[in-house]
């Protein structure tokens, strides 16, 4: 009898840790990944066009399939610039679904003047894609909690690429177990994401997006991040130096119908 009981109480025991691991392995965050396609255009009508696609075909397909949370910006000085750029932001939930996009939209037959465009009037130059994985300290991206109208905000995408591997992995530490994801969120930087990127032109390197209302509210809140004390603490840190050998900033604005 005693044996028995003894023998209830084991399976008991495991029982509840098995549960108690479960639990704990359902809790803990995985992330996940993102593309970001960034076409690049010489006229407005290219722009025009490839908006109209992605408006009325693009974001309404990926939406019928359960992908949401999709950003849309352009560059705020495309009016200017002769490289003119859109930027589009897909959050997917494993690296498979990057490869099943192209063939649902293709299923779609489209016949908008994005896709049948003629070889000598292509309705964009070329399409930049970048494969992003999330930080551990910010697994799922964040929609903004902005007041201002889309037309007056100003999201910035930031690049950080790193001289070495070595130093790119001090990087990306930085941000979760030293600290700055904390700081930023802290300060009210209204972040959308924090990820490595797996796949680009520029290697190592990490990207991240923040969100303000509008341009002057930018500059205060970097104003009061470069004077923070725990900033000037955490970038004087030895390990953390020479982490970044450039940066680029990439000011953008959401379009009307962008999901944020």
């Amino acid at each position: 009898m005693k044996k028995y009981l003894t023998t209830i109480a084991c399976i008991v025991f495991a029982t509840a840790l098995s549960s108690f691991t479960q639990a704990k392995v359902k809790a803990t965050p995985e992330g996940e990944y993102y593309q970001l396609n960034v076409y690049h255009f010489k006229t407005n009508n290219q722009i025009e066009i490839t908006e109209t696609y992605l408006q009325n075909s693009y974001l309404p397909t990926l939406h019928g399939i359960g992908i949401k949370n999709i950003g849309v910006f352009t560059s705020i000085d495309n009016d200017t610039a002769a490289d003119k750029k859109l930027y589009v932001l897909v959050p997917i939930k494993g690296l498979n679904q990057l490869a099943d996009i192209p063939q649902i939209l293709t299923t779609k037959n489209d016949t908008s003047s994005y896709t049948s465009a003629a070889y000598n009037q292509p309705s964009f130059e070329r399409i930049e894609t970048i494969v992003l994985k999330s930080f551990e300290l910010m697994p799922r991206l964040q929609t903004p909690q902005l007041t201002a109208a889309f037309q007056e905000r100003v999201y910035e995408l930031r690049s950080y690429e790193a001289p070495t591997p070595l130093l790119y992995r001090q990087k990306v530490k930085m941000f979760n177990a030293g600290g700055e994801i904390a700081l930023f969120r802290r300060l009210g930087f209204n972040a959308v994401f924090y990820a490595e990127v797996l796949a680009g032109s520029k290697m190592p390197n990490l990207m991240y997006m923040t969100t303000f209302n509008n341009r002057a509210d930018r500059e205060a809140h970097w104003k009061t991040f470069s004077s923070d004390t725990e900033w000037k603490t955490l970038s004087a840190l030895p390990e953390y130096l020479h982490t970044v050998s450039k940066a680029d900033i990439y000011f953008l604005r959401p379009t009307s119908y962008s999901d944020y």
